[in-house]
């Protein structure tokens, strides 16, 4: 199996058990009267991230990796667990408010809003350019920019309220 298979298996498991804790800590929180806001997004959210991953096998595959960048994905895995470690039962990857809750004020969240999506935009540029598809990484680091665009000021606007 060559490195290039080996990060994408790694990375497709680590995302579907990622959507496994995401509907568990989803149906938990719904079951404390937690509210969905702007659900309409979400889809368009799962249609992207999908299509990066099936690009990202389709052209990447059989790729020399660039270990330099691919240390840099690493390291951005270990932020995604301390932003996922942050927020514990609160984090899914729709957006979820918890009326009188107060905001994870921990972790990542002292020094930066939303780093979960700093962190997510920055793997869908790295991992692509780990593969030598600057171009891939380039496209989806748009198309993420605007589906975060209609995230952000949804979630920003139900936590205000």
């Amino acid at each position: 199996m060559s490195l290039a298979v080996l990060v994408l298996a790694l990375v497709t498991l680590q995302r579907l058990a990622e959507l496994v804790l995401a509907r568990r800590n989803t149906a938990r929180l719904l079951a404390q009267g937690a509210l969905e806001v702007a659900p309409g997004h979400y889809p368009l959210l799962v249609l992207m991230h999908a299509a990066w991953l099936a690009g990202l096998w389709y052209w990447g595959h059989a790729a020399e990796v660039a270990l330099g960048w691919l240390g840099l994905f690493i390291l951005l895995q270990l932020l995604r667990v301390w932003v996922i470690m942050s927020l514990g039962p609160r984090w899914t990857t729709r957006i979820i408010v918890l009326p009188g809750a107060p905001l994870v004020q921990a972790g990542p969240y002292r020094y930066v809003s939303h780093p979960n999506y700093w962190v997510v935009a920055a793997e869908i540029l790295v991992l692509p350019l780990a593969f030598g598809l600057a171009w891939f990484g380039l496209l989806f680091t748009a198309l993420n920019a605007a589906v975060l665009a209609i995230r952000i000021r949804a979630e920003n606007g139900a936590l205000a309220a």
